[in-house]
């Protein structure tokens, strides 16, 4: 559960999450393996996956940070987004280190 990213200034933690390993689409994804082989490995793996993501982002938010999760997909069907998603948290962080 480590961030990918970390703007230590900024209190931003971005994490690039692969499709598979995190669970996007889980209800879909979890029916599909369910037809395969080793389904409760990999269901149970990948559900164990997404409890410690939401655990992570709840520890990271309870010390202050702000957390931003990118989906692969999303990565590499637009670099340029996801990039500008991780220079607008930047600026919002920012803006908002300049009214406290």
């Amino acid at each position: 559960g480590s961030p990918d990213l970390v703007f230590a200034r900024a209190r931003l933690a971005v994490f690039c999450d692969g499709d598979f390993w995190h669970g996007r689409h889980w209800r879909s994804l979890r029916g599909k393996l369910a037809k395969r082989a080793n389904a409760a490995y990999w269901i149970a793996k990948i559900a164990s996956n997404i409890a410690r993501d939401r655990r992570t982002v709840a520890v990271l938010r309870r010390h202050g940070w702000r957390v931003l999760r990118l989906w692969e997909t999303d990565i590499t069907r637009a670099p340029e987004a996801a990039a500008e998603q991780v220079e607008q948290s930047l600026a919002q962080g920012q803006a908002a280190m300049r009214t406290t």
